[in-house]
């Protein structure tokens, strides 16, 4: 079975539609609407990537760099509207594996996920 994706969107419909994205090709997901519980999710499920969308959930730098230290075998991926931010300078260099514009090309999030996947058998 594979590994699980947390969809984190404070967007209860737009969490769904990913989820459903997701789910339709075979990707099992845990939907989240709030950082509050995150850790705990990801600690008590197995997972292999959390999708973060920085648009509707409030992140630093400093909240990134600790869950992606926290959760090291986690790759976080972002989406957002914007296309520059030069306030998560830090983390988008150093902590997140990727990021995806919005509305999210499912293609393009399909590819991202295959990779992780891929690195993930290869260090099995």
């Amino acid at each position: 079975m594979k590994k699980k994706i947390v969809v984190l969107d404070a967007d209860e419909h737009e969490c769904q539609r990913i989820c459903n994205l997701l789910e339709e090709r075979h990707y099992p997901t845990i939907p989240m609407h709030s950082l509050s519980h995150l850790g705990e999710s990801v600690e008590r499920s197995d997972c292999i990537a959390v999708l973060l969308d920085i648009d509707s959930v409030p992140v630093d730098n400093r909240v990134i760099r600790e869950l992606t230290l926290e959760h090291a075998g986690v790759r976080f991926l972002c989406a957002s509207r914007d296309r520059f931010h030069p306030e998560l300078k830090d983390a988008i260099c150093y902590h997140i594996y990727a990021c995806l514009n919005k509305p999210i090309d499912p293609e393009e999030l399909f590819y991202w996920l295959r990779c992780i996947y891929e690195e993930e058998n290869e260090a099995d």
